[in-house]
This record gives structure tokens, C-alpha cells and sequence, in this order.
């Protein structure tokens, strides 16, 4: 079921609450499990609002920091965390990027991490590192990551506690935790943001080439430690820049597919079920992403014509998705149950469909959800497609 932020709200409680005390988060999220009859469990995604206080996350707003207490999710704060000109600073040595630029331009915790020397020069005289943490404000951003991550193992231990329930009454996780992503997108998401990847496209192609081409085993070897500690077999990709809205044909086919596809077959290569969230359209798409062995990946589509990926994908992939979130949020229940009928009678036959929303919802009717369930129930068996 496609419930973001929804369990919050059907307690009778906010995200700025869950965020910030814990066991009102765990109240919420099994009171939804208790009530609504789904397959599989999804845990909550809030995060913690103290966690993003103690390192003063700049790169995101969230309930009561920056975005109204009643804001029904964080934002991310969209910047060119990565100038035009630091392409061959990233290549050369990634950690060291990531940690004197990128995490002092995004995490205000960090700033002082500016003034620390490249971990490399600490070769042939380890204390070396120790003149740099001389500085108390240094000092000060080395104790805050101790308290950031004692604040971050409560939350996770109440998350932990509502995953176990879950599956002691018999609901699966649907996804374990591993994560991967597209090379374009940490570039176009994290780094560049949406103009400067744009301009990145024409003015330096090449380079931003050399640069996907560099981190994808950084990519792959993150998805698989993950992975191998996983009770899932399942490998989340949220697929943003690749849709059919963003970038043309010819791009897709030189800045996002091929880099892509080499991070799934990595992850299909070692056991592991890539879930690709396809956001927005790809249906200018289908063609292109057919290109994967048999049976190895599941598309998860948000907005793309259902009927025209199960004529490309019948018989190749799973497919999942896409019950509008306008039509769960202002849709009525019966409305919400035909449009689930349609999507099982056009991409339920011969299998290989998961019944879900496009995207997530916050705020909605619970009869809506409720429909959804029926419909699954009702028309969402081999029998019920074949004799209606």
C-alpha cells in the first residue's frame, strides 16, 4: 500500500511528532499495521528531527525547521554542493571530496572539517592528522558525530522494535535496507542539482562521463554491503533524472542508461532483485530498459502507461505500480477500487504484477486504502482475473 507518511496521520498525530518522539512513531505506524490487512510491512521514513538538529542539516527542511510543524514531509534543499570546476577533485580522491567539501557544504555540524588535511598525507606519520584537531571548533565536530549517532540508535532501536512485531504476526519487509542508485542522479541530485547537471550536459559532457564512470563501483560496493546483511533479497533504486520530462531520448541513452544498467547487473550478478522506482513517465523508455536478462528486476511505475509496459515487459520483468496518489488522496473509495480492477484485469494476466501506488500518500481517506485492499482481495487472483 502506498502509505508514506499516512500512518502518522490516521493516529491522530503529525510528522513533526514522529520525528521527534519516538514511541508515538511506533504507536502510529502498529496501530496502521493492526488495521489494515496488507501483504508486506513498510516501516516508517520520517527519520529523526533531532538527528538533522544536532548536525544542523542545511541540504534538508523538515517539520518545525524550515517547513511548518503541520508540513506533511522533509524537503530537500536543492544546490550546487559540488562546483563546475571539481569534477577531477571527486575522481582524484572521493573520500577526501566527500569529507573537506561536500559534507561541510551540507551538514553545518561539519564545517570545521574544512580545515583538516587529505587523509592520504597521513602516510609515514599517522599523528600528523592530530595537528588539524588542535582546533576546539574541529574538536566540537568530531564529539557531535559521537552524539548524533547515539541519538540515531534510539531511533533506529524503536524502528527495529516495530519491524520485529511486524514479523512476529506474520508481515514481511518488503525491502531490507540495501539501496543503489543511478550515477547520474548523485550528480544531478546530490551534488549539481537539476542546473548544474543541465549545463554540465553540454558544456562538459566528457568529464561528467569520467566522473559516472568513476563512482560506479563506489555505487555497487555500497548496495551489496547492504545487501549482504539483508533478511531481503531486494535492492531499492529511486529512479528521479530519467524520466521521459527530463532529459531527451539521446540523453537517456548516453547519461543515464548505460551507467545504469552496469550498476544492476552488479547487483543481479551477485543474487540480489533490483526494485527499480521508475518516477515520473517512462514511456519513451519501455523500449530501452527491456534490455535486462529474464526475470532479474522489478519495475515499480509511477506514472507510465501500465497497459503499454505489460505488452514490453510481459514475460521479461515483474511490474508494480501505479494507482495515482491524486486518486487515493481526493478520489472516492469506489473509484479507487475500479482503477485497481482496470490495473489487475490489464497487468495481472499471466502474472508478474504487484498491485501499488505511484507514489506515496501523507494525508487521505482510510476508506481509499481500504478499497485498494478490497480490490487486491477481490479481483487479484488468477481465478477472479479469469472468470470476470
Amino acid at each position: 500500500m502506498p502509505a508514506g507518511q499516512f500512518p502518522a496521520y490516521y493516529a491522530g498525530i503529525n510528522v513533526y511528532t514522529a520525528m521527534y518522539d519516538y514511541q508515538a512513531m511506533k504507536s502510529a505506524w502498529l496501530k496502521f499495521l493492526y488495521e489494515f490487512d496488507g501483504d508486506v510491512f513498510s516501516g516508517p521514513g520520517t527519520g529523526s528531527g533531532l538527528v538533522n538538529e544536532i548536525l544542523r542539516v542545511k541540504s534538508m527542511k523538515w517539520p518545525g525547521h524550515g517547513l511548518p510543524k503541520e508540513a506533511t514531509m522533509h524537503q530537500f534543499v536543492e544546490d550546487e554542493y559540488m562546483k563546475a570546476d571539481e569534477y577531477d577533485l571527486l575522481i582524484k580522491d572521493p573520500s577526501d571530496y566527500c569529507l573537506r567539501y561536500y559534507l561541510p557544504r551540507t551538514t553545518g555540524a561539519f564545517e570545521p572539517f574544512q580545515k583538516l588535511m587529505p587523509f592520504r598525507h597521513i602516510l609515514g606519520m599517522p599523528t600528523s592528522f592530530l595537528r588539524n584537531c588542535m582546533s576546539e571548533d574541529v574538536q566540537q565536530a568530531f564529539q557531535t558525530i559521537i552524539d548524533s549517532a547515539r541519538e540515531l540508535s534510539r531511533y533506529f532501536e524503536v524502528v527495529n522494535e516495530i519491524r520485529l512485531e511486524a514479523q512476529s504476526i506474520g508481515f514481511p519487509g518488503l525491502m531490507g535496507g540495501a539501496q543503489a542508485h543511478a550515477p547520474f542522479d548523485i550528480f544531478a541530485d546530490t551534488l549539481r542539482g537539476t542546473r548544474g547537471i543541465t549545463l554540465d550536459m553540454h558544456r562538459q559532457p566528457e568529464k561528467l562521463l569520467e566522473a559516472m564512470e568513476a563512482i560506479t563501483p563506489w555505487i555497487i560496493e555500497f548496495a551489496l554491503n547492504y545487501a549482504s546483511g539483508s533478511p531481503s533479497p531486494i535492492v531499492f533504486f529511486a529512479l528521479h533524472k530519467g524520466d521521459d520530462n527530463f532529459m531527451s531520448d539521446k540523453q537517456f541513452t548516453k547519461f543515464y542508461w548505460p551507467q545504469l544498467k552496469n550498476v544492476i547487473m552488479a547487483i543481479i550478478n551477485e543474487g540480489y532483485v533490483p526494485l527499480l522506482f521508475a518516477e515520473g513517465s517512462y514511456n519513451r523508455r519501455l523500449e530501452t530498459i527491456c534490455d535486462l536478462p529474464t526475470g532479474s528486476v522489478i519495475w515499480w511505475f509511477d506514472r507510465t502507461d501500465m497497459a503499454k509496459a505489460k505488452s514490453y515487459l510481459q514475460g521479461k520483468a515483474c511490474i508494480a505500480g501505479n494507482v495515482p496518489t491524486s486518486l487515493m488522496c481526493t478520489g472516492s473509495p469506489s473509484a479507487v477500487k475500479n482503477y485497481c480492477r482496470a490495473l489487475i484485469e490489464t497487468c495481472g494476466k499471466d502474472g508478474g504484477f504487484i498491485l501499488a501506488g505511484g507514489a506515496s500518500v501523507d494525508k487521505g481517506n482510510p476508506d481509499n486504502f481500504r478499497a485498494m485492499l478490497a480490490a487486491a482481495k477481490e479481483y487479484g487472483t488468477f481465478a477472479g482475473i479469469n472468470s470476470q
